[in-house]
């Protein structure tokens, strides 16, 4: 019978994704989604090759519950930053900082590479993860223009526009931020 870790049942099984999830990240900060089995994520989890069967049928599936358990760990702490004004503009503020900083934490790479070999399930399954997001950032862009603090023409345009604004890793925070702020109209440097 194997251990049991944690007081109950279910903080075994929290501890164990866990592990499981921590391994699934480093193995994918080395490699390649392709390259990893179940069998690296068992070993690097030190969980027996057969025993985490139990909780994820496959690899993919793995990854869409990592996808998840990010996503809301993601999401809880932007919504956390963002409580603290209604002013659209200081929440856009709020949303590209929150971005740029979360996005070694967050981050893993879940582009256009990894989604060629995901199945079609999977595939949406991110992509809800990714409309999570996309609609805070809507949310904001949307008051921000109805309250006249922003201007843009097309709201899915900017919305693409300014994520991809926040993807450069090698550029300085302000920059982006002041950028991403001008682009919408919603001020200069230092407004």
């Amino acid at each position: 019978m194997p251990r049991i870790e944690g007081e109950t049942l279910s903080a075994h099984r929290e501890q164990l994704q866990r592990r499981i999830f921590e391994a699934f990240a480093e193995l994918m900060v080395e490699g390649s989604f392709d390259a990893i089995t179940m069998r690296n994520i068992a070993e690097r989890a030190g969980i027996g090759r057969t025993a985490i069967y139990h909780h994820f049928p496959d690899k993919e599936s793995v990854l869409v519950a990592f996808a998840t358990h990010e996503t809301q760990a993601y999401m809880s702490e932007l919504k956390a930053a963002l409580a603290g004004s209604d002013d659209p503009v200081q929440q856009l503020r709020t949303y590209v900082r929150h971005h740029l900083a979360a996005g070694e934490k967050f981050h893993m790479g879940f582009g256009p590479a990894l989604y060629g070999v995901l199945s079609p399930t999977a595939r949406l399954e991110i992509r809800d993860h990714v409309v999570a997001v996309e609609g805070v950032l809507r949310g904001i862009l949307e008051r921000g223009r109805d309250g006249g603090q922003m201007a843009f023409d097309d709201l899915d345009s900017t919305l693409s526009l300014v994520h991809a604004c926040l993807s450069p890793r090698h550029l300085p925070p302000a920059a982006i931020e002041s950028f991403v702020l001008r682009a919408v109209g919603a001020g200069g440097p230092g407004a």
